[in-house]
């Protein structure tokens, strides 16, 4: 018996993104992030995955159609409580001057310090980083805070934009255990990706954008196949 989906906590309808020169970034793409779900968006360099990604927490603005979230258009909502239930993790880590527990409060400044090392637990770190400073850490170790410090706005949904691709094998592995354990948890992942094996391991929805528009599932999976094969030594 299948295990049934649930709703949608993210919903891309038919969302284009057009510049003032008149090229297309995205064109009538569709795309749905559920609770507990990783969804992960591939394609080649320039088909619109970061676009497409920002357009969640309105980092972006589709030009038409529109995002959903939790079924209202969230050209509707706060964008500031938006981005604290919508939470964005980039490609590189970026932590501000002063120490992790500093950087965690950036999040939520009331958080006491229990509540610093429960959230730091969750990503996998100890206690004892509360009093490290960004620049002693390693780009997973960063990462990781990032993480914990975007978890501390008790976001439904993480955007996450190529997060392991500054990484060693062994921190990119890691990083994908972390994101498995956080969709058991209940939250909805997007996860872009231009590692094409990655989105094999990780996802439960697959989305390939070429050119900007969504491949149909043949055709991406023959995308797929080929970038793969191409991909191996």
């Amino acid at each position: 018996m299948s295990t049934p989906v649930p709703d949608a906590l993210l919903r891309f309808e038919s969302v284009g993104v057009s510049l003032e020169e008149g090229r297309d970034l995205l064109i009538g793409v569709d795309a749905v992030v559920h609770g507990g779900r990783i969804t992960v968006v591939a394609g080649p360099s320039g088909a619109g995955k970061s676009t497409l990604l920002r357009l969640g927490d309105r980092l972006e603005v589709p030009t038409s159609g529109r995002v959903l979230f939790r079924g209202v258009d969230v050209a509707m909502l706060d964008p500031c409580r938006l981005r604290r239930s919508v939470g964005m993790v980039f490609q590189r880590p970026v932590l501000f001057p002063g120490t992790v527990a500093e950087n965690l409060r950036v999040a939520d400044p009331a958080a006491t310090e229990a509540r610093l090392i429960a959230e730091l637990g969750r990503v996998g770190l100890g206690a004892e980083f509360l009093d490290r400073v960004g620049d002693d850490l390693s780009g997973g170790e960063a990462q990781r805070v990032c993480i914990a410090r975007t978890l501390l706005t008790g976001p439904e949904v993480l955007l996450m934009d190529e997060p392991t691709s500054a990484l060693d094998p062994w921190s990119r592995q890691s990083i994908e255990d972390l994101v498995r354990v956080l969709a058991a948890e209940g939250l909805g992942i997007m996860w872009v990706t231009h590692d094409h094996a990655q989105m094999e391991r990780l996802a439960d929805h697959r989305v390939v954008l070429r050119g900007g528009r969504r491949l149909p599932a043949a055709e991406a999976e023959q995308y797929l196949r080929e970038a793969i094969g191409e991909d191996q030594p």
